[in-house]
């Protein structure tokens, strides 16, 4: 049924899809991130080094580009599309962008347009996304503390963040806060963040440190293993594992004392890669099947190609044939090596 659905759909160009993405291992691919841009107004010391080199903006797709290459996937079958970046509303246009995918949603093929935000340009654009159909965003942050959130950000203000939390809520966007448990850095502020984000109506997701890119720090000097954090939480909270799943690889559990939901995402403590229906594009239109993996293909060469999409969706194709079955995300101890060299802000969140 869900063949003959896809065959039956013309694409913008006119083009017939082919059949839905399915990876070699029989995951559907209904999922799509998509890096807009691989600046950022911070410098995350988790994501990013302090002296970022950035793409020339003549390398990145234009929001033209964007826009077909995120209706491809729809086609052929992504129902969820989450727009990252590095920080995607600094995109110039980003706006328009979203505007037009939007019109998915309103055709009843796209079930769900969001995006991960560090917050600092919610103050102005919150209103601007919930009119353009977005319904659901994810928020960075780290600590309440203003000056250990300066630290880790390099150049964030807590203040800017939080109002902007507060007006996308005023706006009527459900957010979820998203935490990177770092080793000696917020460790102890967990209860709080729990008790503030729940106190809000607010989920929150808690992350561990990713090895990817040379950011200036030893990854063994932040890496906090979410088994440790979860056992210690266990001492204060009563937590119980819930069936709640938004798309991507977070589990989750019910705090007893907030009646909130309590994320964790644990690509190193625990292979979340069995149910993985998931793929990125970055801002220069290269497709990665897996975050932890090197694998890449090229669809911005068949995107500019042609007019028509026939020779992108065979592109699509053969890019998933090689989606492997999970990441190789480890911590080399030994060297103090990235598993991962390219940026996460590259990847796209």
């Amino acid at each position: 049924m869900a063949e003959s659905r896809q065959n039956s759909v013309l694409d913008d160009r006119g083009n017939r899809a082919a059949t839905p993405i399915i990876d070699p291992f029989g995951r559907a691919i209904s999922y799509l991130r998509v890096s807009v841009t691989d600046r950022c107004d911070f410098r995350c010391v988790y994501c990013m080094s302090e002296n970022m080199a950035f793409l020339p903006k003549a390398d990145l797709l234009t929001l033209e580009e964007l826009d077909r290459l995120c209706t491809a996937f729809i086609v052929k079958g992504v129902r969820k599309l989450r727009l990252t970046g590095g920080e995607p509303l600094v995109r110039r246009g980003v706006m328009t962008l979203v505007s037009s995918l939007s019109r998915h949603l309103a055709s009843g093929m796209l079930d769900e347009l969001t995006l991960t935000t560090n917050g600092s340009q919610l103050s102005k654009m919150a209103s601007e996304l919930k009119d353009r159909g977005v319904r659901r965003i994810n928020v960075s942050l780290d600590t309440l503390d203003a000056e250990k959130f300066r630290a880790i950000t390099r150049w964030g203000e807590l203040d800017k963040v939080l109002a902007g939390i507060d007006a996308a809520q005023a706006a009527g966007l459900q957010v979820k806060i998203n935490a990177v448990a770092l080793k000696g850095v917020n460790e102890d502020e967990f209860p709080a963040l729990i008790e503030w984000a729940h106190g809000r109506g607010m989920d929150l997701t808690l992350i561990e440190v990713m090895p990817m890119g040379e950011v200036g720090e030893g990854r063994l000097d932040q890496y906090l293993p979410l088994s440790m954090v979860r056992a210690r939480l266990a001492e204060k909270f009563s937590l119980e594992d819930i069936d709640y799943r938004t798309g991507g690889p977070a589990r989750y559990a019910r705090v007893k004392e907030t009646g909130g939901r309590l994320g964790f995402i644990t690509p190193m403590t625990h292979n979340f890669c069995e149910s993985c229906n998931r793929v990125r594009i970055t801002c220069t239109g290269t497709l990665y099947m897996c975050l932890g993996q090197e694998d890449a293909a090229d669809l911005r060469a068949p995107l500019r190609a042609s007019e028509g999409n026939d020779l992108l969706y065979r592109a699509i194709d053969e890019a998933i044939s090689r989606k492997p079955k999970g990441h190789d995300f480890v911590i080399d101890r030994r060297h103090q090596r990235p598993a991962v060299v390219r940026h996460m802000s590259v990847t796209g969140g």
